[in-house]
């Protein structure tokens, strides 16, 4: 192969490398991956009473770039909105307050639509690096993002179930 050829194959290689780098670590940063969201209706109910206790109208993010920027850069969510995560399997997920300007209830959903945790979480302060983001976690295959104080509003608790549609 000519010098030329092997140049042009090693930059064509090096160009490719740095644009996965730029994807894996900030897939947000690649135009189109995240500006499309379908929308779903989560309802959900009490474990006890088996009454409804809220409706969400909710944003799907069931991509890895969809899930990555999530409510980043975005304005607060308004009363009975949402963002919902859906994971390919279920697992134990941490979620962090990456570019966000407010607060958030983050709920924790297994498979069969039980709730499984929920946590109250504030945006973290300017200039804290990825690394020092506080890091919420919880098992399920999904995840509920809403206002901050929803689910004590709603009453909202571990063991209640959300019902997709």
């Amino acid at each position: 192969m000519p010098s030329r050829a092997r140049t042009a194959v090693f930059v064509v290689a090096v160009l490719v490398v740095a644009a996965s780098v730029v994807y894996l670590t900030n897939p947000g940063a690649v135009p189109g991956t995240t500006s499309e969201y379908e929308r779903t209706t989560l309802t959900v109910v009490d474990a006890e009473t088996g009454d409804t206790l809220t409706v969400v109208d909710a944003r799907v993010a069931d991509t890895y770039p969809k899930r990555y920027v999530g409510l980043s850069e975005s304005e607060p969510l308004d009363a009975d909105e949402g963002m919902w995560f859906v994971h390919d399997t279920p697992g134990t997920y941490a979620y962090v307050m990456r570019g966000m300007n407010f607060s958030i209830d983050i709920v924790f959903v297994a498979e069969n639509g039980t709730v499984t945790g929920i946590h109250h979480a504030e945006p973290a302060p300017e200039r804290t690096s990825d690394s020092d983001l506080t890091r919420y976690r919880g098992t399920g295959k999904y995840v509920l993002e809403v206002p901050y104080g929803y689910t004590n509003e709603t009453g909202i608790d571990v063991g209640d179930r959300v019902v997709v549609g």
